[in-house]
Formats: C-alpha cells, structure tokens, sequence
C-alpha cells in the first residue's frame, strides 16, 4: 500500500485553493518577506540594500508657465522678476537655472506684487486682504510676517525706493502705512473723506494708484477710481492739489521731473496734468480713435488699463500702454502700444495681457529713466520687448514656457540616459528653432546657479493634443526645449470645404498623443494616438525622401456574454464554422455602415523628412461592422525583437516593424485557449461582415490547446473568494506550438501584410475557456476600464463617482456596447463622468456578467524570459496583462542571423501560462537573482540613411542582459508584476510566486514602475487616494507610505510618471510641470541644486544732480518717514483693523521646525537678526529716555532757581 503524507496533501490543497482578497494561500498577501509554499529560503534570499531611510518626499523644482496668473513685480538691482497666480502661488525667475515656485497655504489669489528693491524680500498681497512679507534670501523663500486686515479690502500697495514702508490702499478710498520690517500697521491713516474737498458729495471710489513724487517724498500721489487724484502732503496731513476728471482712471504715471503726471482712462483716453494748473488737464488725448472733424470729441475706445511714462535722454519719451482700441474694429487681438515721439507702433498678442512693466537703467525715480525693455505678462505667455531696437523685437524666451502650446495629453520621463542623446536631438532641433529674437541677452538676469555634482542626462517627452510631440532636457533640475515632432505631418490634410472625413471618431484633436514608447538605446520612438493610430519613428542625422509604410489591422471581439449550461439548453448553437467570408476589404454598405476602413488617411506619395526623427511605419485600427475602433490602452516595443505590440478592449496586435508584416491580430479572449466549456453566444449575428480570404490568416488556437481540455468545478464564488494565485490550466503540458498551430501571421515581407480579425462561432466559443482550472467564468469583471466603484470618501470631491469614468478619462478609452457605441465620442479632453457606483455583488447568479464589460489589455512587456513553467533556456517572451488580473505569455521565435531576421517569418503563440493578480495589471519587470535589474534587449542606434563605404547599410548591433545564475538555485530571475491592487514576485522558471503584497483595499494603484534608487531596485507606486509607496525587490517589503498628492484632477492621473534616481514628475496644472523627488540622498543634496534668488549687489549711486538743479529742482529738505510714521509720532493703529500673524520663517514660526545642525543654525540666524533689531530700537528707546531725562532736569533747575528766593507766600 502507497504511503500516504499528509502534509503534501496540504500543500496540494493550499497551492489549489482559492485565496482570500489578501492573496494569503500561495502568495501572503497580507505578510510580506516571507516565501511562499514549497521555496526554501535558501531559493529565495536576495540582500537588499534598500532601507525605509534612503526614501523621503518632497518637490524639486516646477517648470512651465504659471497658471492663471495675476500680478507681476520686478526688482530692477537684483533682476528678478515674480509672477503671481489666481491659486496663490508665486514664480520668482532670474537667470536660467534660477526658478523657484512658492505657495500662499490660503491659496488665495495673489493680487499685488512688490519688491523692496535690492532688499532680498517680496510683499505679496492677497484676494484674503493680507500682506505677506517673503525672504527670498535663501533658495527656499519663507513667509516672515503676515498682515490680515479684518474690515477694510486692499485694492493697491507701493513701496518707495529705500523705503521700509509700504503704502496700502483700500477699496473705503484710505490708505494705510505698514512698517515692512516688523509688518506692524502704523498710526498714520489718510481718509477719504480728508483727501477730497468737503464740499463732494460722492464717495471717490477705491484706491487705484498710490506713488511718491519724485520731485519730494515727502508728497504722495494718490488716485481714485472716480476720476479723482490728490496730491497729499505726508508732513502736514493735508491735500496740496486736487485734479477732477469726468472718465474713471485706472492708471497714473510720473514725469521724472515730479511736475507733471499722466492718467489712462476707461474711454480710452491719456491725460496729462501739470501741478501749475490744476483745473484741467493740458493734454488729452485718444491715441487709438479715428479723427473726427468739427472738434467733436471721438468716439469712446476700450479703456487704457496701464500706462507708463518713461523718459530718456538721448530721445523722445516713451508712452507704453495696453488696451484702448477702437470699439469698431471687431476681432482684435489684445495689444500694447509703444508711442516713441510721434511713432505709434501697435505689438499684437495672442493671448490677453494680464500686467506689463518697463524695465529702466535706474531704480531712482527722479532720474532719466532710460527704458531699455518692456516685460509683458499675458494670460498663457510671458514675453520681453525690446525697446532698443527700432522694430521692437522680442527676446528669445529661456524659460520653458511654450510647455501648453498644444494641451499636454501625456508624458514619459527617462533619467540616466545614454549622454550622447541630449546633444543630438539639440543639433537637430536647432535648426528649425524661430528667428528673428532680439540679439542681446535676456535681461532676467539675476540670482546664481551652479551646475550641481550629482547630475546625469534627464529626458522628458510630452505629447500634445495637436499630434506633437517635444523632447525637454530635464537634466540638473532644468528644463529646456530640445526637439519638436509633428505626427500630423504623417497624414493626409483635409481640404477646405470637404467636410468631415467619413471615419473620423472625433471632431477635434485628431492626432491628439495618447502614449509614447521610447528606446533611447535604439533612438526607436512609438505613439499612440487618439484616432486608434500607431506611428513608429527612426532617428536620423540625415534628411530622406521615402514613402510611408500603412498598415491596417482588424481587431474584435464578437463573445461578449457567458452563457450558463442551463441557458444554453434551449439555445440552438451554431453548428457552421467560422468560415473567412471574401469581399472587398475596405467598403461603406449601402446603410451606411463602415468597415474595414482606417479613420485617417496616411500620405501615400514619397515624403520628404527632415533630419531628426522620421516616420518608418503607420499601423492604423479599422472600423468593424459599423463600429469604430476602440483607443488603444497599451503599447509595448522592442528595438532588439523588432516588434511592436497594442492592445485595446477589443484584442492584441503584434507588428513585426522590421519586415512590415502583422503578426497576431486576436480577440482577448482567443489569447486563452480552448478549455472553456461555456458558450459564448453572439449577441447580433453580423451578415454584412466581410473580410478577404487572403487576410484571414489566422488559425484557431483549438489547435495550441488541443491537449490540455479539462474540466472546471463550477463552484461559486464571490469577489473575495478569488484566488490570486498563478493559474497554470495545466497547460504547461500542452506541446510546444510549431509554425502549423501558431496562431499569427507567418509570412515573408513580400506577401501581404494582415490586417486581420477573427469571428468566433458558438461551436468554436464553446471551447474557449478564459480561465482554467478553479476559475469561475461567471464572476464580476475587475476591469480597469469598466469596473465601478467609488472613490475613498476622502477624495469624494474630486468629482468622478466611479472608479470606470476615472480610468476611462485615464487612459482615454471609452468602453463600447453594442447598444451605446453611437452615442458616445472619443475625446482626449476631460469630461465629466456618470455618477455611477458599483457595489460589490456576493451572488453566485452565473448569468450576473455585466454586459458592457470588454477585457482590456492594459500592459505589455518584451523580454527574455522562460515562457513555460521548468523551461531551461531563455527565449524571447511579450507578457500580457489584462483589466481583469490575468498575466498571459506569449512565447516569440525570431530567427537567428541579420539576414534571416529580414527574411523569414516571426513565429508568435501564446505559451499556455496563465496567472492571476486582483485588479488590472499595470506593470511588469524582471530581476536576476541577485537582485538587480535586467534590463531588456536593445539595438544599438545606427543611422538608417547613412551608408558605409561599400554602399551597404550597417549592420545591426544587439545588446541582451542574461539574469545572473548560480548552480545551487533552480530559479535564474524574478518576474515583478504589479496591478491596481496588489503586486507579485514570481519566480522564473519554476513559476512559483515568492511574495505577495497588497498594496490598497480602500482605493486602486493608478501608476507603478520599478526603478533603481541608490543602486537597487524598487517597486514605486502612485495610487488615487494620493498615497505614494515603495516597496523593496524581491520582498516586497513596505518602505515609504505617503499621502502626498491627493488627486484633485485627472490631469494627474494621467501624466504621473516615475524614474530611476528616485524622481518622478506630473502636470501640476494645464500649463505647469512639477517635479518631485522620493529619494533622501536627493532631498540632502537639493539644496545644492537650486539656484540663489539673492544675490549681494551694491545699489547704484544716484546721479549727480548739479547745484542750479538741486537749489530750484525741488525741496532740499529731507524727509524722514520714521519720524513721521513711527509709533511715537503717529500712534498705534486700532488692533481690530489689522491682525499681525508671525510666519514660518520668523522665529515664533522656527520655534515649531524641525531640530538638526541646518535647523539650529537657521534659528540661530534668525535670532541674531532680531537680536540685533531689538538691540538696535533699545538703543533708541534708551536715547530717548535720556533725552526725556535731560528735559526734565533741565526744566526742574529752572524751576527751582525761579522759586529760590521767593517765600512761601508768594508762590
């Protein structure tokens, strides 16, 4: 009698058994760095080196134009310039290299901007009425001071030069004086009601303007948004002038002389006044209305929302102004007008101008200015003029602000790239970069940055709506243009008037990026479109005139319900066999209903194409039925295979891009095999499908499978009772697949390319069986695309109820029905979902399919692995990962030898593994056995249009990565595979899953990757409940939780991308790329990397005004401000009008910080500083009271000699 051992009955039963929703059976899902059943630890044991300590959050640096901006400052001795946002976020920009990006934790709009100038501090008023004061001399700016007013709305702020007050003006028409270096609000109040005559019965409007004479400090002009200025005298406390005008002013500015001023109006009209003659203005005038005989007035314009007066002494002034154009001319654009002596010259913009400033050669306002540029911030640009030049030409831009000039759709990050890579595609980018840029310097000139110790070539790819794509060097925390590529340039234009094209899925955006696959190695780049389109590029440092080569594949997926047994008995199955049914390829029936026909059109006439990246292949989905073809959800390529490889909801393609050829074309569930014992019944017989004998090329895979049919237990099981362990169907078993039972496409390049589906027949459905051996084929799809469930509580307001809208908007994919498919659009552009939820059905009901539901391919992956359980040698291999969890191997024969590869055909079958994870599968990776990267196999770039001597093409050079091994393990490498809910670590050959992690109950991984950090290896994940992990390779071992980014937009979502050295980045907003760092080692070394905002320059002296000009110029009398702001002239101010709040950067604000040496040494800093202030107003308190001492002593003495010799009496 047999012996019987019970514990091996165990393992059999545990390695079968369902597992729980934690993946506890074969793989724990719950306990991670322990082996799964059946691997010792001496198979399994890999020294990490990784720690939770080598991992910490934080943002590097944001590239980009600001979004919605709001103010514009600029520090004419430092050179700076700062932009503020309607989020409350603020841009300070100097020489490149020098960006920084600070936040208000109000995220309040950033109304007003002014620098102390060459103070190394910024004051930024907000739409919450407070003033903050910044310290911008150190990289990281902090908030110093803060100034909440409580009752009164701030409409304008100033500060004089050399001053250390600023002026606030109110929307009651006050104004107020703030101390900036205590950010204390003084006693001395101008208002309103004091400024303008008694006799006025009207309220003057708020503050629009406030400004120092420059003739005497001691006046201040101050405008009212009535029509009203007054010029105040600050010693007296009483108005010198009054100036009426009937048009409301939205701008004033100064003469240098201080004696005269001009306003801009909302009539658009300029005024000038003189402070002789008060009573009217001596000059008006419309610089933008049409003449009008008689003296009649003209006729009203746009209002002039900023002027600037600006002198110079070797010409003319300046008169700079946006806005005030003719009503009647429609459809002009916004626009700033340049008026140089009787020159007027009109600089059109394309977007709305949001603030201009006028950059002079002095900070003195009492001096010839000398205006040498015009700053101009638009609404989406931000541009420099220069005034120097009779033409006024445009600097060129350094900073990356071009990023929206197409809506980014997605994006690709690479770091540690090949370092030749980066001067190439900056050789071939260059000449086709825009002329005509000014040729003098860009004059934001100011801060220092150094190029830092730690940096390697950074690559980042954006793809836009338009079908572009550009290539920024991201190296050094940097970001600057290299390369611009129009995919649009592949496809036929549509001529005016024709209409719309008849297969067009959209109506905007046609050629909108939806992925990118990039080799650098190889120089091979892949896009994806949103037309369903597949455009493979070479690179080439020559230009070339060839044609494009198109390909057409069919892809469907006709089995859309399972059928249950009982169902089936009363249903006639088909018993014909799926036969090919000849036609033409391409037609539109007479209903109308397309089929086989692409939605674009490529160029079929020779191209030429410049050097750079040129189109070599065009791979197009085709309408089926009437049906469009679904967005493509995955793309994978491989420079060393020469293939490249999609996926939608509808099936696989792989395109063999060296011959030309398709070499599998298939349904999804054809990737599985014939063992389901279900029928999958049709839900519509299609009598008007027509395919081409010749393009039917596909054989059943009944034949792969033939051996491995087994029967299923049909038991019922919920959603967590779902094994999560490897599926193997027994197919291991089934016999290596020979060029007779591939199912692909195997021929040579000069047969006809396949463009192919396949329609599945109720008999040949009956043996198709999607999941093997304790699978239940009844379940509820776990779909990344289709699955509904709502988002975690926490991140309700995000606006997208299902988790199926969320992953749609995603990946840009829309789910078909039947039944729907007509009245939903493709769009890359986000949109609203359905307030849909699904709840999570414990029934058993088979017939409980969600009828809309597809099985997507969501990932793809090339390399060389063991594709069948217990191989012995390394072969080529495509891993294919599906929304619903499963991982398939499709093993790939390429023929040995350059020439063969050109010649012979590919074989492609699918292997028979089959394994399973919970969610959609993300990712995949391999890891040797020692724990490090295997990196797949590449070309080696070589130009295709360059010949070598004898005339010939050069050969191709392929490098592979063999997975280290050693004669005491069985296994060679590690199969890292990640969904959205779990991730896995399997073992190659033998198959057996090591470590299992789940890695989110409550929400879903939205991106993963494995990257190498510190020279190891890592699992870095990005899930929608905004959590940020890392999990070590091969344990899976949990070493950074943050919830760091919570997902407020799927723009996120979408452009979330990790890379190796522990950086990732996202669109942070439309027009904004925000880079973020998860390593610590980089978090230490940031500070080095960054760029000094401060720099120690000396203030230019003022000039020489000579002794005539300075004794009739205006007042010699000095002004000091202290004397007449300060507490003891003026007072203190009423503490409900203003509430002081201390910032983080003040010492109440580092009281709170963190401790270490760069802590103390800030505090200590810090406290110096103030140490010093409180020293300094001591000493002058002290001086004070001496003085007050003396007085009396003084007047006591007189007292008492006055008293002497008097008596009591006469007293």
């Amino acid at each position: 009698m047999k012996k019987f051992n019970f514990r091996k009955v165990l393992d059999g039963l545990t390695a079968s058994s369902p597992g729980s929703a934690s993946g506890t059976s074969t793989c724990p899902g719950g306990t991670t760095g322990v082996p799964a059943v059946g691997v010792t630890p001496r198979e399994t044991e890999v020294q990490e080196t990784l720690a939770s300590e080598n991992f910490q959050i934080c943002k590097t640096v944001r590239h980009g134009f600001p979004y919605q901006p709001t103010a514009l400052a600029f520090d004419p001795v430092q050179k700076i310039v700062a932009i503020g946002t309607r989020t409350g976020g603020v841009r300070i920009l100097g020489r490149p290299g020098v960006d920084c990006y600070c936040q208000h934790d109000s995220e309040a709009a950033v109304l007003h901007l002014q620098f102390p100038i060459n103070e190394g501090a910024l004051v930024t008023a907000c739409a919450d009425d407070t003033l903050h004061l910044w310290n911008l001399r150190q990289k990281r700016p902090a908030i110093l001071h803060s100034l909440k007013f409580n009752r009164e709305r701030i409409t304008f702020c100033h500060i004089p030069f050399q001053s250390k007050w600023l002026y606030v003006g109110t929307e009651r028409g006050n104004t107020h004086v703030v101390n900036i270096e205590s950010f204390i609000l003084s006693g001395y109040i101008i208002m309103w009601n004091k400024a303008i005559e008694l006799a006025t019965k009207t309220h003057p409007g708020p503050v629009v303007h406030l400004s120092d004479s420059p003739r005497d400090e001691g006046k201040m002009l101050i405008g009212f948004e009535s029509g009203t200025v007054v010029l105040w005298d600050l010693r007296t406390k009483k108005p010198d002038f009054r100036f009426y005008y009937d048009e409301a002013i939205h701008s004033i500015s100064w003469h240098h002389e201080g004696k005269q001023f001009m306003c801009s109006h909302s009539d658009g009209s300029l005024t000038m006044w003189n402070l002789k003659n008060t009573a009217k203005p001596f000059q008006i005038t419309f610089p933008h209305a049409k003449s009008q005989r008689d003296g009649k007035k003209p006729d009203p314009c746009k209002p002039i929302l900023k002027v600037e007066y600006k002198t110079s002494r070797s010409s003319e002034p300046f008169i700079i102004f946006s806005g005030g154009l003719s009503y009647d001319k429609a459809g002009r654009r916004p626009s700033l007008t340049i008026m140089h002596g009787k020159s007027i010259t009109v600089l059109e913009m394309d977007h709305p101008i949001v603030e201009f400033l006028t950059l002079c050669e002095t900070p003195y306002p009492n001096e010839f200015q000398e205006p040498y540029a015009v700053v101009v911030l638009l609404e989406k640009d931000f541009i420099v003029v220069d005034l120097t030049q009779s033409h006024f030409p445009i600097f060129e831009n350094p900073y990356p602000m071009d990023i929206h000039e197409s809506p980014v759709t997605c994006t690709a990050y690479f770091a540690d790239c090949p370092p030749e890579l980066i001067p190439a595609l900056y050789s071939v980018g260059a000449k086709h970069k825009k002329q005509g840029y000014s040729n003098k310097e860009w004059p934001v000139s100011g801060g220092t940055w150094t190029l830092g110790t730690q940096t390697y070539p950074e690559i980042i790819i954006t793809g836009h709506a338009d079908g572009s794509i550009k290539f920024w060097d991201g190296s050094a925390i940097t970001l600057e243009m290299l390369y611009k590529l129009k995919t649009s340039k592949v496809f036929e234009k549509q001529k005016v008037g024709e209409g719309k094209q008849v297969a067009e899925i959209v109506e905007e955006d046609p050629y909108a990026i939806q992925m990118i696959s990039w080799c650098p190695e190889s120089r091979i780049l892949c896009v994806t479109g949103i037309s369903a389109h597949v455009i493979l590029y070479r690179f080439s440092k020559h230009e070339a005139t060839t044609e494009i080569v198109s390909l057409e594949v069919r892809l469907q997926n006709d089995v859309e319900d399972i059928i249950t047994p009982e169902a089936t008995e009363n249903i006639s199955p088909y018993t014909e066999p799926s036969q090919p049914i000849t036609g033409s390829p391409r037609n539109v029936s007479p209903e109308g209903i397309k089929d086989s026909i692409p939605c674009l059109k490529v160029k079929s006439r020779p191209v030429r194409m410049p050097q750079g990246y040129q189109a070599e292949l065009v791979i197009q989905l085709v309408w089926v039925d009437g049906e469009p073809p679904q967005q493509i959800a995955s793309l994978a390529l491989n420079s060393a295979y020469g293939l490249v490889a999609f996926g939608n909801s509808n099936g696989l393609a792989v395109v063999d891009f060296i011959q030309k050829t398709v070499l599998l074309s298939m349904g999804t569930i054809d990737l599985y095999g014939s063992s389901d014992p279900y029928p999958r019944q049709l839900r519509s017989p299609r009598r008007s499908k027509q395919l081409t004998a010749d393009t039917f090329c596909m054989r059943g895979l009944s034949n792969i499978y033939s051996d491995s049919k087994k029967r299923i237990r049909t038991s019922h099981q919920s959603l967590s009772e779902l094994s999560d362990s490897p599926v193997s169907l027994e197919l291991e078993r089934c016999k290596s697949p020979t060029s007779d039972n591939v199912n692909g496409h195997c021929t040579s390049p000069t047969s006809q390319p396949c463009s192919t589906g396949k329609r599945v027949s109720a008999t040949e459905g009956a043996k198709l069986n999607r999941w093997g051996p304790s699978r239940p084929p009844f379940r509820k799809v776990q779909s990344a695309a289709c699955m509904e469930i709502s988002l975690p509580a926490s991140h309700t307001e995000v606006g997208y109820a299902s988790r199926r809208a969320m992953l749609q908007q995603l990946h840009g994919i829309s789910i078909y029905s039947q039944d729907e498919h007509h009245s939903t659009s493709y769009t890359w552009s986000e949109k609203e979902s359905r307030d849909n939820s699904f709840s999570r059905s414990r029934s058993s009901s088979v017939s409980s399919i969600d009828k809309e539901s597809k099985e997507t391919i969501t990932a793809l992956y090339f390399m060389d692995s063991y594709g069948r359980k217990n191989d012995g040698t390394l072969s080529p291999c495509l891993w294919v990962g599906t929304s619903l969890g499963v991982v398939l191997v499709i093993s790939l024969n390429l023929p040995s030898g350059e020439e063969q590869r050109q010649s012979e055909p590919v074989m492609v079958a699918p292997s028979g593994t089959v394994l399973m994870l919970k969610g959609a599968v993300l990712t995949f990776s391999s890891v040797d056995c020692a724990g490090g990267l295997i990196h797949p196999p590449y070309e080696v770039w070589r130009d295709p249009n360059s010949m070598d001597d004898n005339e010939k093409p050069r050969k191709r050079k392929l490098v592979t990565f063999s997975p280290s091994s050693s004669q005491d393990m069985g296994d060679y490498h590690f199969a890292v595979i990640c969904s959205e809910k779990q991730a896995k670590v399997y073992s190659l050959p033998s198959q057996n899953c090591l470590y299992a992690h789940s890695i989110t109950e409550s929400s879903f991984v939205l991106r993963a990757d494995v990257v190498t950090v510190c020279n190891s290896v890592c699992l870095a994940c990005f899930c929608a409940n905004g959590h940020i992990m890392t999990l070590s390779l091969p344990s899976l071992r949990p070493m950074l939780d943050v919830n760091y980014l919570p997902l407020t937009d799927m723009r996120i979502a979408r452009t979330f991308c990790f890379t190796n050295g522990g950086q990732a980045l996202f669109l942070s907003s439309p027009t904004e790329i925000q880079r973020i760092t998860y390593s610590q080692e980089m978090c230490e070394n940031l500070q080095d990397m960054l760029g000094e905002l401060f720099t120690p320059v000396e203030t230019p002296e003022a000039q020489n005004r000579g002794f005539l000009k300075g004794l009739f110029g205006g007042s010699g009398q000095t002004f000091d401000r202290e004397e007449l702001f300060g507490e003891a002239a003026a007072g203190k101010a009423s503490r409900s009008l203003a509430q002081h709040i201390p910032g983080p950067g003040s010492m109440e604000g580092m009281k709170a910080a963190a401790g270490g040496v760069v802590g103390d040494l800030a505090r200590a800093r810090i406290a110096l500083d103030e140490r010093g202030q409180r020293l300094g107003e001591l000493e002058e308190r002290t001086a004070a009271m001496m003085g007050s001492a003396e007085s009396f002593s003084k007047h006591a003495h007189e007292l008492m000699l006055k008293c002497k010799d008097k008596k009591w009496y006469q007293l």
